[in-house]
């Protein structure tokens, strides 16, 4: 089984690999001393011809070979290509690989062209939807900051959670200029620093991501369970499972990939390792899935309860609305496509984990901040003072001129 970069660089390795494997056999056989009283051509020496390689043989013989063996490209064939060695050296391919091996249909030019314009608007619109996001939590999190009657511990797990979403769109931004900046760069082969870097800070932005959201899950079933507990002594357990957890998986999978499979750009999904990072993505998904269901259960008997008072119960209906909401931050639409391998739908995986994913550090920034009354209300009511005060001032200053 070929790993590479991205599965479409499976032949480009798969033929690096057989052409390094030939070479080592020719300098091996370069190195041999060449036998004493037979001068002159004494046979064909082992020649690799871009497709496949053929082993040394003496004069007057011949070799056959099949055709490479790589799915999606070449379709099954039994034909067998065959070279003489003659004492002008080798024979051409008798028949060529144009007749015997089959290439699998693989669409005209226009679909070619078509498929380089769907990805390129592709880019631009998860481009644009990532600095949207970047721009609506940057403004969430400096009107956090500024309001001090704002700050709780909950506002400060609403401002980590848009800091995972920055990470985020940020790792993409920075994997997009290393990875594809530069089309002259052999991206079926690349394997920099830099590369690598780029990949694993995007699979810690992702994790972080995750478990944020999984933080607020937590965060929510807390309040409704322990109302009337303090939740700052949490808060650094909180802080601890949202930044700790993706850093240690991160680093398990960097020294994994350093010993075990130094490969590429470590941006392959067909690597057993990689579900170093996709097994604790799928279990907070599913735990986070747990969570929903358990706060959804809670929320419906406190509603119903005839002990709570009608503010509480409407306090209740504004948290059972915030979580229907949440129901795409807690990641249950991942679902979908966690357990399929990543081969398959991949054109609705791109829609949903790029172009719809990277409006949803918007979508938090609305939920949790534009839309939230408490906010709305401060903002309001420091506009009010703010224009009291000018309008004072404005008075005071007019006063002085006329007094002067």
């Amino acid at each position: 089984k070929v790993q590479a970069t991205h599965p479409d660089c499976s032949v480009v390795l798969y033929f690096r690999e057989q052409e390094a494997e030939c070479l080592k056999i020719l300098r091996s056989e370069s190195q041999m001393p060449a036998p004493s009283g037979q001068p002159g051509q004494q046979g064909c020496l082992t020649e690799w011809d871009g497709v496949s390689c053929w082993s040394a043989v003496p004069v007057g013989e011949s070799r056959a070979v099949s055709c490479p063996d790589i799915l999606h490209i070449f379709k099954k064939s039994k034909a067998v290509i065959q070279r003489n060695c003659t004492e002008s050296g080798w024979s051409f391919p008798s028949p060529s690989y144009s007749n015997a091996c089959e290439l699998e249909s693989i669409g005209s030019t226009n679909d070619t062209e078509a498929k380089a314009s769907y990805f390129v608007t592709i880019k631009m619109l998860y481009t644009c939807g990532y600095s949207t996001s970047l721009a609506a939590l940057f403004l969430a999190i400096g009107i956090f900051s500024c309001f001090r009657k704002l700050h709780c511990t909950r506002n400060s797990i609403h401002i980590h959670f848009f800091c995972s979403f920055i990470l985020r769109g940020a790792a993409v931004f920075i994997k997009d200029a290393v990875l594809f900046s530069d089309e002259s760069i052999d991206h079926c082969t690349m394997s920099t620093v830099n590369c690598k870097a780029a990949i694993a800070f995007f699979h810690y932005s992702v994790l972080a991501n995750f478990y944020w959201l999984l933080v607020e899950g937590m965060y929510l079933q807390t309040l409704l369970l322990l109302t009337f507990t303090s939740d700052k002594k949490y808060i650094w357990w909180y802080i601890l499972m949202g930044w700790g957890v993706p850093m240690l998986t991160v680093c398990v999978w960097v020294v994994t990939r350093l010993q075990h499979d130094n490969h590429g750009c470590w941006d392959d999904y067909t690597s057993p390792y990689w579900w170093v990072i996709k097994a604790p993505i799928l279990l907070a998904i599913f735990v986070n899935f747990l969570i929903f269901l358990n706060v959804t259960r809670m929320l419906a008997q406190k509603i119903r309860s005839p002990d709570i008072s009608k503010n509480y119960k409407q306090q209740y209906m504004r948290l059972t609305k915030s979580t229907l909401l949440l129901i795409p931050l807690f990641g249950v639409h991942y679902v979908v496509f966690a357990l399929f391998p990543e081969h398959i739908g991949v054109d609705a995986r791109l829609y949903f984990e790029l172009v719809l994913g990277s409006y949803q550090g918007f979508l938090v920034a609305l939920l949790y901040c534009f839309l939230n009354g408490e906010v709305q209300f401060e903002i309001k009511r420091n506009w009010r003072k703010w224009q009291s005060s000018r309008e004072s001032n404005i008075f005071n200053l007019a006063t002085q001129d006329f007094t002067a």
